[in-house]
């Protein structure tokens, strides 16, 4: 099979390639398969929303629909079963890679129920749950880092579970994150675990962040606040980048050289809602501007296939980029714009969104529960 020359070049600039889509369609057809080895993809990402579409356009899952009606089964416990089914193919899927980057790569995530955001030792009880029923080394439990999920974090990674942080927006928070992370493996390590199995991406998320600002910068260019239109389309990339300097800070401190000579792995920037939601932007921004070696960059498959066809990747885009990105977020804060409101607000509305998506993913199993007994 031919491979794509631009996902090579950003494969060889030291980028992971994950896919932000996963169903059992996917699964069953060889696609995913397929673009490991066409597209040099080398990992796997789900929410809830991701399974509440592949659920409610899909008939790969009427077979396991009806064995589990038959078995008297809910609708939560059906979700359940469906999706960590789902994740365990993929993590077979991806095996090869796993097996070939020494466990860095090759890993498929599973968010826990994001009605449990705000519940600290819900959500510690439920990844336990998750990490036993795929009973795979390469999943990652994604945990939203909500105050409340900072805790679950430190706590689930000491149990020797490898955990997919979610839901980052602000540069505090991802330094709150980072800090759970090391806490863990140190309670890991103290509990005689071998924390070189123990792995761990940090989601931080991208083009929301320019929605949410430019149409702040909307409000203050009408109140006449001058230069606002150059801070357009900015916001996004200065955070993220300033988010990999904090990654590069913190894993060069002497703390964490303690935790890498017991043989830990650092925890990985993910670059997550890397699709451009904004028509006017060039739909490979989030991935082309967002380049550095041992990041990870998750993308749906429009973004993918964009790279694929038409995407310049031209070296590192982020590491000298710090002092321009701070540059950007001083003018947001001159333009009257609160960084702090900004991410809350994203924040809230991002967790809204998927337990939005879990009651509809949660509300189709059930109509096809019914269905399939009808």
């Amino acid at each position: 099979m031919t491979t794509n020359a631009n996902t090579q070049a950003l494969s060889e600039q030291g980028v992971s390639i994950w896919l932000d889509d996963l169903s059992r369609e996917r699964l069953d057809s060889g696609s995913l398969a397929g673009l490991i080895e066409s597209h040099h993809v080398v990992g796997v990402t789900t929410n809830p929303t991701i399974f509440e579409s592949a659920l409610a356009k899909g008939e790969a899952y009427e077979q396991q629909l009806s064995e589990l009606a038959d078995a008297g089964a809910d609708a939560e416990k059906a979700v359940f079963d469906i999706t960590t089914t789902d994740v365990r193919q993929a993590c077979d899927v991806f095996s090869g890679v796993y097996e070939r980057t020494d466990g860095v790569d090759g890993r498929v995530s599973i968010e826990v129920d994001p009605r449990l955001a705000r519940d600290t030792e819900g959500t510690i009880a439920q990844a336990k749950q998750l990490w036993e029923a795929v009973d795979r080394e390469n999943v990652l439990i994604k945990i939203p880092a909500t105050v409340e999920g900072i805790e679950a974090i430190a706590a689930v990674l000491a149990e020797g579970i490898s955990v997919n942080v979610t839901l980052v927006f602000s540069l505090e928070r991802y330094r709150a994150v980072i800090n759970a992370f090391m806490l863990g493996l140190e309670k890991a390590h103290a509990d005689g675990r071998d924390i070189s199995k123990i792995h761990s991406v940090a989601s931080f998320f991208v083009s929301r962040v320019d929605s949410e600002v430019d149409k702040r910068l909307e409000l203050a260019a009408e109140e006449g606040k001058p230069g606002t239109e150059k801070l357009r389309s900015s916001a996004a990339l200065a955070n993220a980048r300033l988010a990999h300097q904090i990654a590069g800070e913190s894993f060069s401190s002497e703390r964490w050289q303690l935790l890498a000579e017991r043989g830990a792995h650092p925890q990985r920037l993910l670059l997550a809602s890397t699709g451009t939601k904004d028509p006017n932007l060039s739909d490979t921004l989030y991935v082309t501007e967002l380049v550095a070696a041992g990041v990870v960059n998750t993308m749906p498959e429009k973004t993918l296939l964009a790279l694929a066809d038409h995407g310049t990747v031209d070296g590192d885009t982020m590491t000298d980029t710090y002092v321009e990105s701070n540059r950007v977020l001083d003018g947001i804060a001159a333009a009257g714009i609160s960084y702090r409101e900004v991410v809350d607000v994203l924040e809230a509305e991002g967790l809204d969104k998927f337990v939005k998506s879990w009651e509809g993913l949660l509300g189709t199993i059930d109509a096809g529960l019914r269905r399939v007994v009808a």
